[in-house]
């Protein structure tokens, strides 16, 4: 490597470093009494994209009866993936859950046999690889978190996995953090929280969709960006379109939100 190249790789470490650091910390400033669940994960999923050499990622969560639901995605193409994954009842975030332990596919087009229906609409949707790793604390796995790049690769570099799986344990210990009541009680809560938040959200950005004529991931930058403007969670303002106390008008004036998340 030439100094020109060393010099030019210092400085991207140099870039990465503080990027890193700022996500942590805005992870943690979430983990306050009346955080939105929400709003954690899909700045967890907007953090791994953003910091890590992945194209896309997507997260799911486990309700209080234990079945898998998509909670985050970082786009609509991969929502839908992940919500194929769960109706195909096969891939490997529902394997990362089982067994608790991170699940790498670094080439989709050899697991047609092992994920057929997962595998398929993965590569359809221009994903090459995937690498789905565990939200779990202690002995419990309450979800999974799933990386998609769109190259082929041996496998993400072992730093980039170490980052992955902390910016994950974050989100886990945060979720999980309030101890008032049993754990388990308290799991339940707060999950389903997040689930019924979710649903309130897709539901609000089908209605600024429609208003805007957008598609759906341009609804929810706009839905996002309001949210942050005015310093308030994204659930709230969600629930307060689709109750019609918030005119979509007025949610679809604000500008995209950037690429930083």
């Amino acid at each position: 490597m030439t100094d020109r190249s060393a010099e030019d790789s210092s400085v991207r470490q140099g870039l990465r470093g503080a990027l890193l650091s700022e996500r942590f910390v805005a992870l943690a400033d979430t983990l306050v009494a009346d955080y939105d669940v929400v709003e954690l994960l899909e700045g967890l999923i907007q953090s791994c994209v953003d910091v890590l050499d992945v194209d896309e990622g997507g997260l799911l969560l486990a309700d209080q009866r234990g079945n898998l639901q998509v909670v985050a995605a970082s786009n609509e193409a991969t929502r839908l993936v992940e919500l194929l994954q769960l109706q195909s009842d096969e891939g490997p975030c529902l394997e990362c859950v089982a067994t608790g332990v991170a699940v790498s596919a670094p080439d989709l087009s050899a697991e047609r046999e092992r994920w057929p229906t997962f595998a398929s609409a993965a590569i359809s949707v221009g994903f090459s690889a995937v690498h789905a790793l565990p939200m779990r604390l202690r002995d419990e796995t309450i979800g999974a978190l799933n990386l998609f790049t769109s190259q082929v690769r041996p496998g993400l570099e072992p730093e980039d996995l170490r980052i992955a799986q902390a910016l994950a344990d974050v989100a886990t210990i945060g979720i999980l953090q309030q101890r008032v009541l049993s754990r388990t009680s308290l799991l339940a809560e707060q999950l389903q929280t997040a689930l019924n938040s979710r649903v309130v959200v897709e539901q609000a950005k089908g209605v600024l969709a429609e208003r805007g004529r957008l598609d759906m991931q341009a609804a929810f930058d706009r839905l996002r960006q309001y949210a942050r403007s005015h310093n308030e969670r994204l659930s709230d303002v969600a629930g307060r379109v689709v109750q019609g106390e918030l005119a979509p008008d007025t949610v679809l004036g604000a500008p995209p939100a950037d690429s930083q998340g």
